[in-house]
């Protein structure tokens, strides 16, 4: 059993929630548990597409600073791969996935919903990566994925200022993909996750993986990728229902098995 980490599953969609009053600090037992917690979700045939959501008031407020502040230089270069596993252990998920952020997605935080495929915040929302206000950078992902994300320029930005990024400019940047009131945060985040519940899962997982794994290709290695994960999916029965479907009865008729 996880204390700060829980998966809650409903009708196809799984739920990620942070539970660590009152700001969701991410601590190393949460970092722990968002891997045990995330492997959980991805061998689960009832979780068709994930949600993080750390409940109405924030996402994650950022890394627990206590505890990161007391570390020695050997201390954190044996856990620093662990640390950034941890958080991006939502992007090792083979299913669609959108982070839900309510409050704050600050440093570890938002490194968090950098992991997921989308995020949708409320018009409240607080986003950024302000390590460099505390002398260090973010190191669970943040310069990597911010910079695939939004380019080079803008993670700059947000980076070197440690600024703090209000909703509506985060939409503007692209570092948001949808910005709702806050009280429709997670029943936006759940309703996009829903179109995935009864969905081809290994098609849904082939061009997550494509599409991931191909941004670190140049384009001729990544057409050969894309080809080869192509061919596997005519060996599932979704492909099957999928092709049958549409020649009977048209587009988005099909009722497939997720197999």
């Amino acid at each position: 059993m996880t204390e700060f980490v829980r998966l809650e599953v409903d009708g196809g969609v799984g739920t990620i929630r942070l539970d660590r009053p009152p700001m969701n600090a991410i601590n190393r037992q949460l970092q722990d548990e968002l891997v045990e917690v995330s492997a959980e979700a991805t061998s689960r045939a009832d979780v068709r597409a994930v949600v993080v959501y750390g409940g109405e008031k924030t996402l994650a407020a950022g890394a627990d600073v206590k505890e990161m502040a007391a570390m020695t230089y050997s201390e954190m270069a044996e856990r620093t791969h662990q640390l950034s596993r941890g958080f991006g252990a939502v992007s090792e998920i083979p299913k669609p996935t959108v982070a839900a952020i309510t409050g704050y997605a600050l440093g570890g935080g938002f490194e968090v919903a950098l992991s997921c495929d989308r995020r949708i915040a409320g018009d409240n929302a607080t986003v950024g990566q302000p390590e460099i206000l505390l002398g260090i950078i973010p190191g669970g992902g943040g310069t990597q994925r911010l910079t695939r994300l939004v380019g080079p320029a803008k993670a700059k930005d947000v980076i070197f200022t440690g600024r703090f990024v209000k909703a509506a400019e985060a939409l503007e940047m692209g570092l948001v993909d949808e910005v709702v009131a806050p009280d429709e945060v997670y029943t936006r985040a759940r309703a996009w996750a829903e179109q995935f519940a009864n969905g081809p899962t290994r098609a849904l997982a082939a061009a997550k993986n494509a599409i991931d794994r191909g941004m670190d290709m140049d384009l001729r290695d990544g057409l050969a990728f894309e080809s080869e994960v192509f061919a596997a999916l005519f060996g599932t029965e979704d492909q099957t229902i999928g092709m049958r479907s549409f020649a009977e009865n048209g587009p988005g008729k099909a009722q497939f098995l997720g197999r």
